[in-house]
């Protein structure tokens, strides 16, 4: 059985059917990760949990050392990682408290240290990005949502934007133009980095709220709050199923 890691995102910051064995904070090259890496299993299956934004939920998305946090990840013992994301929705089939297992991305973050492989001396290196997201995990997430009964959306592009501000109407209305079905802000430059260390990597993403323009009025935290429970309850159930069911 592979072990698998789940980074949790804003929503999710412990998974509380794990058995916790351990807690380990490593020291990486690229300094600390946003937590310790908490070492459990479920049923037979190893699991690696860390909380991307720190617990508690301190580090915003622009400073969070996603370098550290994969290279943690990496030295913990992954295998396959599933990161949650917390999303806004911008076409019509993305809307509030639904799961979304993305198959593309756009970044529009910048200023981020995004490679393993741009240190200086070292040979230029390139990764091929053309699809970020492992097709064998994604399939395995839709199955297990199939089997729960679960109403997700199985593909979708994302766009990563800088945050920790919301974005703008205009800009939503340019990503949606450019293909972006999901705005986060974490998705980048994680997926590239898992790729770049050669461990399949997948996104769920737990639709908070409608992007910017796409509702009448703000955006407000209690409708957020209220639809990322809903959304992480499921999602709890479905990496449960799946981690039961990997046995591969």
């Amino acid at each position: 059985m592979k072990t698998t890691a789940i980074i949790g995102g804003s929503g999710l910051t412990q998974i509380e059917s794990i058995n916790v064995i351990d807690e380990q904070l490593y020291i990486t090259p690229y300094g600390d990760p946003s937590a310790a890496c908490i070492i459990g299993e479920l049923g037979e299956q190893k699991i690696i949990f860390l909380a991307r934004h720190g617990n508690p939920h301190t580090v915003a998305p622009h400073k969070i050392n996603y370098r550290a946090n994969i290279w943690a990840l990496k030295e913990a013992g992954a295998e396959q990682i599933i990161a949650v994301t917390a999303v806004g929705g911008i076409t019509p089939e993305m809307s509030p408290a639904r799961i979304a297992i993305p198959a593309q991305i756009i970044d529009y973050s910048y200023g981020r240290e995004h490679s393993f492989l741009a240190e200086d001396n070292n040979p230029v290196q390139h990764i091929d990005f053309s699809y970020p997201y492992n097709e064998s995990l994604r399939e395995q997430l839709i199955a297990s949502a199939k089997t729960l009964k679960l109403d997700i959306q199985p593909r979708g592009v994302y766009g990563c934007t800088q945050g920790p501000r919301l974005e703008t109407a205009a800009e939503i209305s340019r990503m949606e133009h450019d293909g972006c079905d999901l705005v986060g802000m974490t998705g980048m430059p994680e997926a590239a980095l898992a790729r770049e260390l050669e461990i399949p990597y997948a996104n769920c993403s737990v639709i908070a709220n409608w992007a910017a323009g796409k509702i009448t009025g703000e955006i407000t935290l209690s409708e957020i709050i209220k639809n990322l429970e809903q959304g992480m309850a499921d999602t709890e159930q479905l990496l449960r199923h799946f981690l039961l069911s990997n046995t591969q």
